[in-house]
């Protein structure tokens, strides 16, 4: 049965090496299979993997790529999004990905040792008891930013070795003002509706907020 492919993926990013397109290609046979046994994704969107989850994810690429030796935590994978994604694009760039929930966890670390990716480490921990210090927190939409600053703010490294300072990156989608009443100033919110065509991103952002 011929399954989906990473066209939008190849759309947008031209430049893949063949070994991320094969890895981008070999996510939705992969996610399928582990979706029909740990429910990681809404089976209503399965199909639309490629556009809802690993585009959705690259956003964060098309804001910043991060300097080789970089470390990237990323809080509430869930199924691994949007660390997976963004390991296939980053190689040289060491990412940490936790969840609560010990299945999803399961899941990160089949598929990342199917795909072969050596800068992926997978934890099942919740996110305040995650003790390293890393350059960026990402995220997507998996808490408010109230709470997702707070997790974030002790786990910043100081040192600067990218173009912005250190600090959460995260994406989030809908009416953002009630969220952010009352929070600090400096968050930056950017559509993602300016970087992807397609319906879904009409509604879709990317916030930062240095935290250094």
């Amino acid at each position: 049965m011929s399954h989906p492919l990473p066209s939008e993926i190849f759309h947008y990013f031209p430049n893949l090496s063949s070994s991320q397109r094969e890895q981008f290609t070999s996510l939705y046979p992969l996610y399928e299979d582990w979706n029909s046994k740990i429910n990681v994704i809404s089976r209503k969107d399965i199909d639309q993997l490629y556009v809802r989850h690993v585009l959705h994810s690259l956003a964060i690429y098309r804001f910043i790529q991060f300097q080789p030796g970089s470390k990237i935590l990323d809080i509430g994978t869930g199924g691994g999004f949007p660390g997976i994604p963004l390991a296939i694009m980053m190689p040289d760039v060491q990412f940490l990905l936790t969840d609560s929930i010990g299945k999803k966890i399961t899941v990160v670390q089949e598929v990342s040792q199917a795909l072969g990716l050596q800068n992926v480490k997978a934890q099942h921990i919740r996110s305040e008891q995650v003790r390293d210090k890393f350059d960026f927190v990402i995220s997507r939409a998996v808490a408010e930013m109230k709470e997702l600053l707070a997790w974030s703010q002790n786990k910043i490294i100081s040192k600067q070795i990218n173009a912005i300072p250190n600090g959460l990156v995260c994406l989030k989608g809908g009416d953002l003002k009630d969220e952010f009443s009352g929070l600090r100033k400096d968050i930056e919110t950017y559509p993602l509706s300016s970087w992807f065509k397609e319906e879904f991103f009409e509604t879709k952002k990317l916030i930062y907020v240095p935290l250094v």
